[in-house]
């Protein structure tokens, strides 16, 4: 299948040909002071978690699943396990700044698609990561795509959310950590947003290019990255996922949910 790809630099925009659905995943698991102690590889069945990430991740049918980490500790389990593995040397990278650095280290050229795919979402489809990916395979005038799925106005106000505000052609014209859109007329009623699962693709040069981005007041307000690449004029597409994620473990409490939706056999 014949897809363009662009590609976009600092001072130029340029296209090229790519004759594939390939697609690459990286599994961050970097340390963050807000998780709980050894996040990635707390026991789930017998299992770390980051195994459970990654044998979620072989079921999208990616060409090449990486592990980046700044943990030797992760690094040595991920690779006991089978799994590729790329050391993150420097702690203030951001996430995408991350997936820049691996792609370097992998050899990547700029038309690779990269899956990013949490780390702490072992319940996720693999269909749902292919998905994603397809999503900007397809959307050829894309810089990135996300997944997202409809939510009550309750989980719309959580602290960490991601909202969307998306055209009529799919295209995501704002994120926030609040509702969108505003609820502020008094004879409509909005039941429902859309909330971003967090599984984005990018394209490889791209994530080369964000490193030298000016950063905004908006991204910086709203701690959200992906609005950096908003402010700079490029495209994120937006669909709707196809089934649901599973519960993430952002906290201890959610290890044990988990626990109870997988089986001890996986």
């Amino acid at each position: 299948m014949l897809h363009k790809i662009h590609v976009r630099s600092h001072e130029q925009y340029y296209s090229v040909i790519l004759m594939t659905d390939d697609f690459k995943i990286v599994i961050l698991a970097k340390f963050d002071k807000n998780d709980f102690p050894k996040k990635a590889t707390v026991d789930i069945h017998g299992k770390p978690m980051i195994q459970h990430v990654f044998e979620s991740a072989q079921a999208s049918g990616a060409s090449e699943i990486v592990i980046a980490t700044d943990s030797p500790r992760v690094g040595m389990i991920a690779e006991d396990f089978g799994a590729t593995v790329c050391m993150i040397i420097d702690n203030e990278l951001t996430g995408l700044a991350s997936l820049a650095d691996v792609a370097d280290k992998m050899g990547w050229s700029d038309e690779t698609i990269v899956v990013n795919f949490p780390g702490d979402a072992p319940l996720t489809p693999g269909p749902i990561i292919k998905q994603v990916a397809d999503n900007l395979i397809t959307h050829t005038e894309a810089d990135s795509s996300v997944l997202y799925s409809m939510v009550s106005p309750n989980v719309a106000t959580k602290d960490y959310t991601v909202n969307l505000a998306v055209d009529s052609n799919g295209f995501v014209m704002y994120m926030s950590r609040l509702p969108l859109p505003h609820q502020s007329a008094v004879d409509y009623q909005v039941s429902a947003y859309k909330c971003s699962i967090e599984i984005y693709a990018y394209r490889a040069g791209l994530l080369r290019v964000y490193k030298n981005l000016p950063e905004s007041d908006i991204d910086r307000a709203e701690n959200i990255e992906e609005l950096k690449l908003l402010c700079n004029g490029m495209n994120i597409h937006a669909a709707e996922a196809n089934s649901l994620i599973g519960q993430r473990v952002i906290t201890e409490d959610d290890v044990e949910k988990v626990k109870l939706q997988i089986a001890p056999a996986r």
